[in-house]
């Protein structure tokens, strides 16, 4: 399969490769279809830069620009360019793709990830994830504001802690007393 780097995204025009990524995975978002099934898909995919350097790293994916190949070392710094805190973010992003989640960008919960069991369409994220930095302090504030919001949506609120052995996972449960 096939995508071709522009600026910071992905696009896999082939309809066929676009079907089979978003159908075995729930990667990228197809043009134009606001609520996708997989199976429906009939058009081309929109991967972001992390999704796109996972399926590289993975063999599953050949990444273009300019009708030159980009290899994973491009990639990454791509994603370095585009991402803060990339490394400990795309840690995090391989855990949860490795353990079978479907992981998508939380900008829209103001978090770094939603992550979803089974997938978009099929369930709701259950999950809201903010990566976390061992060395940073976490204030209580925005302990505060990020549980509210996973509370009021009805999800599950995870801090991440990338190390060096792999991921420290904390979630928070919010009740009333």
């Amino acid at each position: 399969m096939k995508a071709e780097l522009f600026e910071n995204r992905l696009l896999v025009w082939s309809r066929r490769d676009s079907k089979k990524l978003f159908s075995d995975g729930y990667y990228g978002k197809p043009i134009g279809v606001p609520k996708p099934k997989p199976g429906q898909i009939d058009v081309p995919l929109i991967l972001d830069l992390m999704e796109g350097l996972y399926l590289l790293e993975a063999g599953r994916l050949e990444v273009v620009r300019g009708g030159r190949s980009v290899g994973p070392k491009a990639m990454r710094r791509a994603c370095e360019e585009e991402y803060g805190g990339f490394e400990k973010k795309y840690q995090v992003y391989v855990a949860f793709r490795d353990a079978g989640y479907v992981v998508s960008p939380g900008i829209k919960f103001g978090c770094d990830f939603a992550v979803y069991e089974r997938g978009p369409g099929i369930d709701h994220a259950p999950y809201l994830v903010e990566v976390c930095d061992p060395r940073q302090a976490l204030t209580s504030t925005a302990l505060i504001l990020a549980g509210r919001l996973a509370s009021t949506v009805k999800k599950k609120f995870i801090l991440a802690v990338p190390r060096s052995r792999g991921v420290e996972f904390v979630a928070l449960d919010w009740w009333r007393a």
